[in-house]
């Protein structure tokens, strides 16, 4: 009977080992991420507008219906990148993602921000040259510290009525999103 238990404990776990080491494993072998389908929009240091999702349409990045995206791709080996311009006064919101769609920032409107943006983007070495003043910055700038170099941002929209919609989709194509020239 011990014999028994013994066998059947250790095939537990082994079996939750094997269960748990494949689960973990399986988004290591995708081939289709998140990542590979931003870098197929030629969002690269550019705000681009997403189109709108309609009930029922394919929805590979899983947006909702009710809300316009602006999407940019960025590469911080190339320098600081900078997020600026002037949003509609509605509700919206900015993430900063990295390759893995983990958020490592996220700020709205209602942090006290107002309508516009201005967000300075800097890796671990390019806050080092900022803390030693080598870098100039506009007084005010949201500062923001990435771990990695491959990064998107992302602005999410909510227009009060449909017929604002369109309006506000302008606004959002006019952020400068990029190294500085």
């Amino acid at each position: 009977m011990t014999r028994t238990l013994l066998w059947l404990i250790g095939g537990l776990i082994l079996g939750g080992i094997i269960h748990i080491t494949a689960i973990l494993t399986l988004p290591l072998l995708a081939e289709e991420t998140t990542w590979s389908r931003i870098s197929a929009l030629d969002a690269s240091n550019r705000m681009l507008v997403l189109d709108r999702v309609s009930q029922g349409d394919p929805n590979p990045l899983h947006l909702d219906p009710e809300l316009s995206y602006g999407l940019c791709q960025i590469n911080l080996s190339e320098g600081p990148v900078y997020l600026n311009g002037v949003l509609p006064d509605a509700f919206w919101s900015v993430a900063v993602y990295d390759q893995n769609g983990i958020v490592i920032y996220s700020t709205t409107n209602r942090d006290g921000i107002g309508q516009t943006v201005d967000m300075g983007i800097f890796n671990a070495a390019q806050t080092r040259l900022l803390a030693q003043q080598q870098i100039d910055i506009a007084e005010g700038l949201l500062i923001v510290e990435a771990p990695t170099n491959q990064l998107f941002v992302l602005v999410r929209l909510s227009a009060p009525h449909e017929a604002m919609r369109t309006r506000f989709e302008q606004e959002l194509s006019e952020i400068a999103c990029g190294p500085r020239a």
